[in-house]
């Protein structure tokens, strides 16, 4: 009899140590963060939040066949350069159109000289939360979105835009996560082509 309840006893404890290790690797995933990737031109799977650990992320959103977000070139590739070393500039094509042969050709065509990264899972798309091209998602050293949205208010809507921006939304968010700042000013959204419409 006594044996039969030091081996049930020691059955109890071994179901309560292992609900325990279970619930502590379920807390520990949930307070990672979420890992994404997309494809990198030559089909491998890329993390670009992991590979740019140390450094502000930032994630451009873009599409070879989007207007707004081509003219967008010349500051995505400003904001880039003036930030090098601080931040890693993305850019990511969230269209599973387009494929690595157009990117390619997308990136000559506007001078990029940015890594790009396919995303046809939309992988990345979710991390950033990201609804249109062109839009940003910007993740600090520690891999968590710090901004998501657009890089400025130049477009008032897709056929309206100012002659100069007033608001440099990406630049003062990308200053704010080097700066290990909370970003005060909501997510404004991005005019230009909606990735759900996309596919």
């Amino acid at each position: 009899m006594g044996r039969v309840f030091f081996s049930l006893r020691c059955v109890w404890l071994a179901a309560m140590v292992m609900t325990l290790l279970g619930l502590a690797s379920a807390w520990t995933a949930r307070c990672q963060v979420p890992a994404a990737t997309g494809l990198g031109l030559d089909g491998h799977r890329v993390d670009p939040i992991k590979m740019s650990a140390g450094k502000v992320t930032v994630l451009v959103f873009v599409r070879t066949d989007c207007p707004v977000a081509n003219r967008y070139a010349p500051t995505i590739q400003r904001l880039s350069a003036e930030y090098a070393g601080k931040a890693a500039f993305w850019l990511v094509y969230p269209s599973k159109a387009e494929s690595a042969a157009q990117i390619r050709k997308h990136e000559r065509e506007y001078g990029y000289k940015l890594p790009a990264l396919r995303d046809p899972q939309h992988a990345l798309v979710k991390v950033a939360q990201a609804q249109v091209t062109p839009e940003v998602g910007v993740f600090d050293e520690r891999g968590k979105l710090a901004y998501h949205g657009r890089i400025d208010d130049l477009y008032v809507d897709i056929a309206k835009t100012r002659s100069a921006p007033t608001t440099h939304d990406l630049a003062d968010a990308i200053q704010a996560a080097i700066s290990g700042k909370t970003l005060t000013m909501q997510a404004k959204p991005g005019v230009g082509c909606f990735i759900s419409d996309l596919e």
